[in-house]
């Protein structure tokens, strides 16, 4: 099979939408048996430097995360500011927002999938990398985040 526009095909992460990450973190342990997750906040906009349509947003979100094999679930909690997260849940409501790939080259694949008429809705930067997500939801009907990990012992 092929690799296609993102250079890997392996999906690395279903994030979901919840207005109450508590209460979400609880039902997902419940229903699959495990613990529950922690949560942690996302950074602030200047050690992030978080984008969303193109300009600077201080938007943030609280983050679960739980693996099952070689996925994981991500739980998230957005605040009142502007971000592709409360976008989702303003005009969707809670539930599946995208499908993450662990990818090389952000910025190429980033011109590349808009050059594919999907465009660029937010990015940021999180420590040991950095994530991009991308329109897709006209051919795909969710959105894919790009993530990209900064390789140890680079140059």
């Amino acid at each position: 099979m092929g690799k296609g526009l993102l250079g890997n095909n392996v999906i690395t992460q279903v994030g979901i939408v919840v207005r109450d990450i508590e209460k979400s973190s609880r039902e997902f342990a419940e229903f699959f048996g495990i613990p529950i997750p922690a949560w942690v906040q996302t950074d602030t906009v200047d050690k992030a430097q978080t984008r969303f349509r193109g300009a600077p947003t201080p938007g943030r979100a609280k983050l679960a995360f739980m693996h099952f094999g070689s996925i994981d679930i991500e739980l998230i909690e957005p605040d009142t500011h502007p971000s592709t997260w409360r976008e989702h849940l303003d005009t969707r409501g809670e539930g599946v927002h995208h499908l993450a790939f662990v990818i090389e080259g952000m910025a190429d694949r980033v011109r590349e999938l808009e050059a594919h008429g999907h465009p660029l809705q937010q990015k940021g930067e999180y420590t040991g990398g950095r994530y991009a997500y991308v329109d897709t939801s006209k051919t795909l009907k969710t959105i894919v985040e790009l993530l990209e990990n900064d390789r140890k012992g680079k140059d």
